[in-house]
């Protein structure tokens, strides 16, 4: 069998509406040669009964108690087949009917990462365009949100999802990978629509902390350097929580 060119990788817990909107996000796709993976945390019946027809059913679902997000996304990556590797959790979408066709020439030409822009609210329940980062930014955070990025699997071999994180999982991986990677692809286009209200968003601070752990980890940041990007995380917090509109127009 012909392996597939994308793997999307879900997971979930607890989460039927979110699991709904990541699935419509799929059905309405113009292309349609990706397999799809879903590993739920151990929810109740109500959230896998999202899953049943009409819609899209999971190439592979598996449903046990993992310990979180990272730990699930680790389970379905040693299932992937696909050439590249996509993790839209459970509420992420892709922006609109036509993402993966526009993007499939670009993955033909083998990039190792390739990531694009996303959709997201700032806290004033507006969705706007943010733009990803350069990826000689990735000191400062993630080059763009995890559902906007695709890792070319080939690159991936020893790698998994750090348990012992649990918000900056995502971060230390990408940082390896980009370690690893020689071709890496930005798009100027709007890939997918990042879910409000995750964990990243509720438990910043212990995401800020992490980070900056991973900063000292793997960049071998100095403390001081690494403690002033937290600063500057730390006051961009308190204005997004402030005044959502205003940190959209500086950010956005």
């Amino acid at each position: 069998m012909q392996a597939r060119t994308l793997t999307i990788i879900t997971v979930v817990r607890d989460d039927p509406a979110g699991l709904v909107a990541t699935r419509d996000s799929l059905a309405v796709q113009s292309w349609q040669d990706f397999e799809w993976l879903v590993a739920d945390g151990g929810s109740e019946a109500s959230t896998l009964s999202a899953l049943s027809p009409p819609g899209p059913v999971p190439d592979w679902l598996s449903s046990m108690p993992d310990g979180g997000p990272f730990a699930g996304m680790d389970r379905a990556l040693v299932r992937a087949s696909g050439q590249y590797v996509l993790f839209l959790n459970a509420g992420d979408c892709l922006a609109d009917g036509d993402v993966l066709s526009d993007l499939m020439p670009v993955l033909s030409e083998a990039p190792d990462l390739l990531y694009g822009d996303s959709l997201e609210d700032p806290g004033d329940g507006h969705m706007r365009r943010k733009r990803a980062r350069h990826w000689r930014w990735a000191f400062y955070g993630m080059p763009a949100h995890h559902c906007a990025l695709f890792y070319r699997r080939g690159l991936l071999s020893g790698l998994r999802l750090d348990q012992g994180y649990r918000i900056a999982g995502d971060y230390a991986f990408t940082l390896d990978v980009l370690s690893r990677a020689s071709r890496i692809v930005q798009v100027n286009r709007v890939v997918a629509r990042f879910a409000p209200g995750g964990l990243s968003r509720r438990l910043a601070a212990l995401g800020r902390r992490e980070q900056y752990q991973v900063r000292r980890r793997l960049l071998r940041m100095s403390a001081p350097k690494a403690g002033v990007i937290m600063l500057l995380q730390i006051v961009a917090g308190v204005a997004r929580n402030l005044c959502p509109s205003g940190y959209a127009f500086w950010r956005f």
